[in-house]
This record gives C-alpha cells, sequence and structure tokens, in this order.
C-alpha cells in the first residue's frame, strides 16, 4: 500500500538513474497510460532523453527529464523496479511477488539498466506533464496555518478530509489511522468540529508519525499497525478497536481514548 513515505523509498531508489539517456520505453498496458496519453506517443517522445532529476509530491513521483516531466503513480500495488532491485521487497497489502507480466510499464537506458513499474492490480498509473497543481500541499512539509484551514473548510469526516489529495498530500490509511490513533482524535468527527489545539496536536502527531514511520521503515510500521485486525485491542489503553468504513476506508480506531 504505498504511501508518501513508500514513494519517498521508490524516489531514492530512482536516483541512480540521473543522468542517463532513455533508449527505449515499454507500455504495453494501454490502461496504464493516463490523461489521454497512448503507447504510441510515449515510445516516440521518450527514447533520446535524459533524466536529470526525480522528485514528489505526495503519492506522486516525478520523473524530471530534458524533455517531459513523467509523473508515476503507483495506486495500492504497484512497485518500482530498479536495475532489476526492487525498491521495497516487502510492501503490505500488495504481492511481492517477482513476476514480469504484471510490469506496465518500463524505461531502458542507453548505457544499461531499467526502471519498471510492477502492479499486479493495475491501480497505479503514468502520466506526460502531470498537473501538480490539484494536488494539495504535501503532508511532510504543510505547516499550521494551512493545515487548519484545511480542515476548517470542512464538515467531511476528519479522516476522509486528511486522505483528499487534493486538500493534503501523502496520507493514505495506514498513516491517518496511526497519526489519529497518537493524536487520540475519532476519524469521525466532522473535520471543522477539532479545536485549535487538536488541530495543532494532529499537526504535529502528523509529522512526528512520518518522521518516526520514515526511520523504522514505512507506513506499515505503526504502533496501531499490529492491532489492525478484527477484535484488535488497543496498544495503548487495552480497549477493543472499533473497525469501521470512513471516506471509504477500512478504519481502525480506539472508542477510549479517541474522542
Amino acid at each position: 500500500m504505498p504511501e508518501l513515505l513508500e514513494i519517498e523509498t521508490y524516489r531514492q531508489a530512482a536516483e541512480p538513474v540521473v543522468g542517463r539517456r532513455v533508449d527505449r520505453v515499454d507500455a504495453p498496458d494501454d490502461w496504464y497510460l493516463k490523461g489521454g496519453l497512448e503507447a504510441a506517443e510515449v515510445t516516440r517522445v521518450l527514447p533520446g532523453v535524459a533524466i536529470t532529476g526525480t522528485g514528489r509530491i505526495g503519492k506522486l513521483m516525478l520523473l524530471e527529464t530534458d524533455g517531459p516531466t513523467l509523473g508515476l503513480r503507483f495506486g495500492m500495488t504497484g512497485r518500482l523496479i530498479v536495475n532489476g532491485d526492487a525498491a521495497l521487497s516487502d510492501l503490505e497489502y500488495g504481492s511481492n511477488r517477482d513476476n514480469p507480466a504484471w510490469d506496465r510499464f518500463a524505461l531502458w537506458f542507453t548505457d544499461g539498466g531499467s526502471l519498471v513499474m510492477r502492479d499486479p492490480r493495475r491501480l497505479g498509473g503514468v502520466e506526460l506533464d502531470p498537473d501538480t497543481t490539484r494536488l494539495g500541499p504535501d503532508a511532510a512539509s504543510v505547516t499550521l496555518k494551512p493545515f487548519r484551514e484545511i480542515l476548517a473548510t470542512s464538515s467531511a469526516p476528519l479522516k476522509a478530509r486528511l486522505m483528499d489529495q487534493a486538500r493534503i498530500a501523502g496520507l493514505g490509511n495506514l498513516l491517518v489511522d496511526e497519526s489519529l490513533f497518537r493524536a487520540g482524535i475519532s476519524p469521525e468527527r466532522p473535520a471543522n468540529s477539532i479545536r485549535p489545539d487538536e488541530v495543532a496536536q494532529l499537526h504535529r502527531s502528523i509529522r512526528q508519525t512520518i518522521t518516526t514511520l520514515g526511520r523504522r521503515g514505512g507506513s506499515h510500521t505503526g504502533d496501531l499497525q499490529p492491532a489492525r485486525v478484527r477484535g484488535g485491542l488497543c496498544p495503548k489503553d487495552g480497549e477493543e478497536l472499533r473497525r469501521t468504513e470512513v471516506g471509504g476506508r477500512t478504519t481502525y480506531w480506539c472508542p477510549h481514548h479517541q474522542a
């Protein structure tokens, strides 16, 4: 389940291809090309371009070139394979099998090596020159004032608002549940009902959760994660966790300390 932390790992893993020139492109899956893009276009435009840098906004990974910018989205099960090595050897809730039939997009370089997107469920995609203005500020760097405004302008359930990539980019199911668990706030409360002190507390919790889980190795390393099963008990107070659906996503939270 790639979230902000996993996409950042992918971005770092792609650094070795900076400076390389594309020799050929494999785009066997038309569904995987987004924004009206077609295989004929990517196979015409990308060969010969040089990779000049990498970037990330939320869950969107960017490959900058001396031509168009590539936007890579990995959905729920997408993995990045660079020069034959998986950027992540173990992806939570996704298959870690090395099945080339799941390769949806690949760049091959003139001096050898490759960059491959492997996605069994085909929920990711590739764009050229993606419109990044459709994304909110990155969750790892958003400051308190705009964060406060993001919550104050919506009566949607808090978790749904936090997972709206157009409002704040990068948070997925695991990071949001862990951040709310740590902040002691219910995911079902209307976003605009959060008091100013709670907003500040949640903002700190999100930043600290991203930092801590990043050091541990990913979004799946949270304190709440082992209890995300039916009948699981809160790691903080032993209360049985509630399992509900918020914003279309399965949600685990503690009714005792998350008010």
